[in-house]
């Protein structure tokens, strides 16, 4: 049986909103209360199926962001190919 681990500091992590929104982000902190957040995107519907944009636009993209944990219905490290996408829509390098 696998043992789930939850989410760790500097991962990239998926987030579903109390809202119905679904956030991919990287994790800088967690406390009781809150996630810290680096870089969050928000999961949109495009003509060829799921895809990043901001989640805030009117926020300094280098600004982390702290997301009160009583608005958060799940949190779970982000699927590899989807964590590949956010990496390089972040921070402009191309992965293998």
């Amino acid at each position: 049986m696998l043992i789930d681990k939850g989410v760790a500091v500097g991962e990239v992590i998926t987030l579903k909103l109390t809202s119905g929104e679904e956030l991919v982000a990287k994790l800088v902190e967690e406390t009781d209360a809150y996630y810290k957040l680096a870089k969050i995107q928000v999961i949109g519907m495009g003509p060829k199926g799921p895809g990043l944009m901001p989640y805030l636009f009117t926020v300094n993209p280098e600004k982390d962001v702290k997301l009160l944990k009583s608005t958060v219905t799940v949190a779970e490290a982000t699927d590899a190919d989807f964590a590949k996408q956010f990496i390089e829509a972040t921070s402009g390098i191309k992965l293998a």
